[in-house]
C-alpha cells in the first residue's frame, strides 16, 4: 500500500533538481548577456552590431519553425500581435540595452533593467490584467524603486547627464520587457513561440548591416563569434527555454527567484572577466533591489505548472491541427 507514494518520490525530487538547474543556468545565461554586451562596447563594437547578433542568428535558426507553423498568421499569433510583441521584446529592446552601456558601467544596466522589468510587470498586472496585488508585492515594488534611486543618484553625481541618459535607456529596456511579458500573459502566448516570432520578425533590421559592415569587419572573427554565441544563443532562446522549463517544473512562484539572481551573477562575472569593480552605491542599490525582489515573489503565484503545461500543450495541438489541415 505504501509502494505508490515511495515510487513517485524520486521523479518529484528529480524534477525539482532539474528545475533548480534550469532556473540557475537561465539566470547565468542572462547575466552572460549583460556582461557580453558591456564587453562588446568596451572593445569598440557598435550597439547596432550587438543587437544584430542578438536576433539575426536565432532568427535564421528559428525561421523554419515559424514557417512550419504558418507565416500567414505566425502560428496562430497573427501579424498585428506578432509585430506588437516584436516592438517591445525584439530588436528595439536590445538597442535600448546595448546603447545604455555606452554611457554607464555594467552594474547600472544589470540592476536597473531587471528591476524595472519587475516593477513594470507588477504595475501592468494591476492596470491591464486587473490582478489584485498583495501588500507585500506593493511594498517590494517600493523597495526596488528605492534601490534604483540609490543607483540613479550615483549616475547623476559621478557621471552627469550621460550617466542619467544611460540609466534611462535601461529603464526603457526594462519597461519594454514588462510590456512584453504582459502581452504574453494577456494573449496567452508561450515564451518559446514569442521568442521564435520576435527573432524572425527582428530580421527586418538586417539593413542595419549596410551601416555597420565596417565595424563588424574591424572587430574580427573572435569578437563577432563570441557575441553571436553569448547574445544570439545564451541570452536569447537558450535562456528563455531553460526558464520556461523551470516554471513548468517548479511553478512560477518558486521560479520567480531566478531572475533576481541575474544582477548579482552579472556583477560577479563582470568582476572576474572584465575587472569592473562595482561601486559602494551599486552594491547598496543591489542589496535593496534584491530585498524588494524577495517581497514581490512571496504570495504571488498566479501561473502554476499545470497552466504552463496546458499552454504548451494547446499550442502544440494547434500546430498539429494546422499541419493536418494543410
Amino acid at each position: 500500500m505504501d509502494s505508490a507514494p515511495q515510487s513517485s518520490s524520486p521523479p518529484v525530487k528529480h524534477a525539482t533538481a532539474l528545475g533548480v538547474l534550469c532556473g540557475t543556468v537561465a539566470a547565468l545565461f542572462w547575466a552572460f548577456g549583460f556582461v557580453g554586451a558591456r564587453h562588446g562596447v568596451l572593445v569598440g563594437m557598435s550597439p547596432l552590431v550587438l543587437a544584430l547578433h542578438r536576433f539575426v542568428w536565432p532568427g535564421l535558426a528559428l525561421l523554419p519553425v515559424v514557417a512550419d507553423s504558418g507565416f500567414g498568421d505566425l502560428g496562430g499569433l497573427g501579424w498585428r500581435r506578432g509585430i506588437a510583441v516584436t516592438l517591445v521584446g525584439g530588436l528595439p529592446l536590445a538597442l535600448w540595452s546595448y546603447i545604455g552601456y555606452v554611457y554607464v558601467p555594467l552594474g547600472h544596466g544589470s540592476i536597473i533593467q531587471p528591476a524595472c522589468a519587475a516593477v513594470g510587470g507588477l504595475v501592468l498586472a494591476r492596470l491591464v490584467l486587473k490582478e489584485k496585488l498583495p501588500p507585500r508585492c506593493i511594498a517590494g515594488a517600493i523597495i526596488i524603486v528605492l534601490g534604483l534611486a540609490v543607483i540613479g543618484t550615483e549616475a547623476l553625481r559621478s557621471m552627469g547627464s550621460q550617466g542619467v541618459l544611460g540609466d534611462l535607456l535601461f529603464v526603457a529596456a526594462g519597461s519594454s520587457f514588462a510590456i512584453f511579458g504582459t502581452l504574453l500573459r494577456q494573449w496567452r502566448i508561450t515564451p518559446m513561440h514569442a521568442a521564435a516570432v520576435t527573432s524572425v520578425l527582428s530580421l527586418a533590421g538586417l539593413p542595419i548591416l549596410l551601416f555597420t559592415y565596417g565595424n563588424i569587419l574591424s572587430e574580427g572573427f573572435y569578437e563577432n563569434a563570441l557575441e553571436a554565441v553569448v547574445q544570439g544563443v545564451f541570452a536569447g532562446p537558450a535562456a528563455v527555454y531553460l526558464y520556461t522549463r523551470a516554471i513548468i517544473l517548479l511553478g512560477a512562484g518558486r521560479a520567480a527567484l531566478y531572475p533576481s539572481l541575474v544582477p548579482p551573477f552579472s556583477l560577479l562575472i563582470g568582476f572576474l572577466t572584465l575587472g569592473e569593480m562595482p561601486s559602494v552605491p551599486q552594491l547598496v542599490g543591489l542589496a535593496i533591489v534584491i530585498a524588494g525582489f524577495r517581497f514581490t515573489q512571496t504570495g504571488r503565484s498566479s501561473f502554476q505548472p499545470s497552466e504552463a503545461r496546458a499552454e504548451i500543450h494547446n499550442h502544440a495541438h494547434y500546430r498539429k491541427a494546422r499541419r493536418t489541415r494543410t
